[in-house]
């Protein structure tokens, strides 16, 4: 595949139709008084969208490629995901994680029987590992989001959004390292395109709202990218394939502080009655502070894995 080639519609419903013995749709959930509707992703059974390209990496994997197991880097969702995905389709799955991973993430790789092993923070290390790993076991390298199967399993999200929402305008979504941007837009944009996609950033983790604005991929240091309490969004960049998806089907990024992150979890709770994690929350963050008009707006709730201890407290706050 060239390195240019974009994923199609084509490639979307493709993958629709590969993961739908496996991955049911989720609905879409409107907060009360506000208006806000949530694509609740924090419904799957792993309480996250990456089930989506999980099941659709695996699943497009020759029975060669599956027998010789695979091999992922994630600092928890996408972990989450691929033993999921591995467990059912008897797959041997080996993850790289960082020690700083939130337990309830840890936990629910290791019930899926997930072979776990434990890195520094940082994500270029996680990645260097599973490289490495992959290498040496001549195993099938998942990756978290720069592969096209991994988009084309997280557009099936802007597909379900279409159909569920047809007065849809404006689709806020998280950015980490624009797996689910990337594929999200392509969904939207080449069925409808006039309906605006918009990505979502914390403001200590931007380096795609600066590469958004730079034309160009821009990296942050790691200790800049963990600052952020969104665990799940700790990328240093883009990827080089997510990238050029979002130059051509994103119409803008935007930040959101950590209280606006905050208040956001807080809100989902009381008016969606949904677990939102902070990564899972940002979107409706960025939909609360900078959308124009909220009752035509859709925010993806990516996830809903927080910590017990994190979550009571940022509720209490309130």
């Amino acid at each position: 595949m060239s390195h240019e080639r974009l994923i199609t519609l084509a490639d979307i419903q493709a993958a629709r139709a590969r993961i739908a013995p496996y991955v049911q749709p989720t609905p879409v959930v409107a907060m009360t008084p506000s208006g806000l509707r949530l694509k609740a992703e924090s419904l799957t059974p792993i309480g996250a969208f990456k089930i989506r390209g999980a099941f659709n990496a695996l699943l497009s994997l020759t029975d060669d490629q599956r027998a010789a197991g695979v091999v992922a880097h994630s600092s928890g969702n996408h972990a989450q995901a691929v033993a999921y995905a591995a467990a059912r389709l008897g797959v041997h799955a080996a993850i790289v994680m960082p020690g700083n991973a939130p337990v309830t993430k840890a936990e629910g790789v290791r019930r899926e029987g997930a072979e776990i092993i434990t890195v520094g923070a940082a994500s270029s290390e996680r990645a260097a590992m599973a490289r490495d790993l992959a290498d040496e076991r001549g195993a099938a390298l998942v990756e978290p989001f720069d592969m096209d199967v991994i988009m084309c399993g997280t557009g099936t999200i802007g597909l379900e959004i279409l159909e569920q929402a047809p007065d849809v305008e404006v689709v806020f979504a998280p950015v980490s390292g624009g797996g689910l941007l990337g594929g999200l837009a392509a969904a939207i944009k080449l069925s409808r395109p006039e309906v605006k996609v918009i990505g979502v950033e914390p403001e200590l983790a931007n380096d795609a709202f600066q590469s958004f604005r730079a034309g160009e991929v821009v990296a942050i240091c790691a200790e800049q990218a963990t600052s952020t309490l969104a665990d799940g969004l700790r990328v240093q960049k883009l990827g080089a394939r997510t990238w050029p998806h979002i130059r051509a089907f994103v119409d803008d990024i935007v930040t959101v502080s950590e209280a606006e992150m905050r208040v956001a979890m807080r809100r989902i709770a009381a008016e969606a009655r949904l677990v939102a994690e902070p990564s899972g929350a940002v979107a409706a963050a960025g939909a609360l502070a900078h959308g124009s008009d909220v009752g035509r707006s859709i925010a993806i709730l990516s996830g809903g894995n927080v910590d017990r201890a994190v979550y009571a407290e940022i509720l209490a706050e309130g």
